[in-house]
């Protein structure tokens, strides 16, 4: 229900009750502006996009904590976003109110993620997109009536390219790397597996007999180093991935070496027993063994995929199956990150064209000369 009406002082008041009953007013010097204001309110209730205007006034970082509550992160994905929200956004806008967050006040923030907090551009790409996300919850949740996150200008992130390590070097890293993790290392090199799903394998997802391996768990690592055994990162990492002859070998060896009496038994374990910690392997096992081996500082086992994808490349494998074999999500995302390690096909553009016309090009009278055409 909503109506006009002139007040004593000369105003105009226009008033409506939203699905709630609750009452809402202004003042308008004109009634024109009074019917505009009422009609435009109607629409967005008809078109289901009403928003109470005391949503709006909602404190940031109330709506944020609630909305982060709610999320079915993964518990490294839950901690990334905590900590996003606590360093670089509350101290902005912790006592601000959702809808007094205007677009400018947010590309003021994003340039400052680079400029004071000295953020990398990828960093500050993620940090925006968590916020990003609170804010559209928030126009989901009839909070506000628009994101003021879009058309924000983001700093540029060139992606850098993969360079895989060549088989000596992951080689070299299985024979300096502790006895208990070689065979880790020499499957995750031949298989593509992440490594929270190396982590993850049970004796029972190792079929020796059919050579493969099947991947349908992942352990992460939540705080004070516990472990969290959880489903693979995405739908398509569910798969089942072929066992070459040397995983089989490296499986059988760590088997004799570090036997596991049970199907449900980790393959892999901390030294202490136990499935596998992150921090507690690098810091204790990969980086020591990396530097004796004579790899970059940096890399992380992450490098294992990497060397895997690039020689189902090497040896002619599609897209699509190296897709499937490391699980993405897509083949557009395999070739984001690979496209440049598939060989280039000048080459053979030329090659094909030389072959239908000969090395010396076509014969005399296979194609119109410009005369007569």
């Amino acid at each position: 229900m909503a109506n006009i009406q002139k007040r004593p002082n000369g105003k105009w008041r226009a008033r409506y009750r939203d699905l709630d009953g609750k009452e809402h007013a202004r003042h308008f010097d004109r009634k024109t502006d009074a019917q505009r204001w009422l009609d435009e309110v109607t629409a967005s209730v008809v078109t289901g996009q009403y928003v109470d205007p005391r949503s709006a006034k909602k404190n940031f970082k109330e709506y944020a904590e609630e909305w982060r509550t709610r999320q079915p992160h993964r518990p490294s994905t839950a901690k990334a976003v905590a900590q996003h929200l606590r360093c670089y956004v509350y101290p902005a806008w912790e006592k601000r109110a959702l809808g007094a967050i205007k677009p400018g006040d947010v590309q003021s923030w994003v340039t400052g993620l680079t400029t004071t907090h000295n953020l990398a551009a990828s960093t500050s790409r993620t940090v925006f997109n968590t916020v990003n996300a609170v804010f559209r919850a928030a126009v989901r949740d009839r909070m506000i009536p628009h994101n003021p996150c879009e058309d924000a200008k983001l700093p540029s992130a060139p992606r850098k390219q993969v360079v895989p390590l060549p088989v000596s070097q992951v080689r070299h890293l299985a024979e300096k790397i502790p006895s208990r993790y070689r065979g880790l290392v020499l499957l995750g090199a031949s298989t593509g597996l992440r490594p929270g799903e190396l982590f993850g394998l049970q004796v029972r997802h190792i079929d020796l007999l059919h050579g493969s391996v099947t991947v349908e768990q992942q352990i992460q690592q939540t705080a004070k180093h516990g472990v969290y055994v959880g489903p693979p990162k995405t739908a398509r990492s569910y798969r089942t991935v072929p066992l070459p002859k040397v995983a089989v070998n490296a499986v059988k060896a760590h088997l004799r070496d570090f036997p596991v009496n049970e199907p449900e038994g980790w393959l892999f374990t901390a030294p202490e027993g136990g499935p596998v910690v992150y921090t507690s392997f690098m810091d204790g096992s990969w980086r020591p063994a990396c530097q004796k081996a004579g790899i970059p500082k940096g890399t992380g086992p992450h490098a294992l995929r990497h060397h895997y994808a690039s020689l189902l490349i090497k040896h002619g494998e599609s897209v699509k199956t190296v897709s499937e074999r490391l699980g993405h999500t897509n083949a557009a995302m395999t070739l984001n990150i690979y496209t440049h390690l598939w060989p280039d096909s000048e080459e053979r553009t030329r090659a094909a064209v030389d072959r239908a016309y000969g090395n010396e090009g076509p014969a005399q009278g296979d194609l119109p000369t410009t005369e007569a055409a």
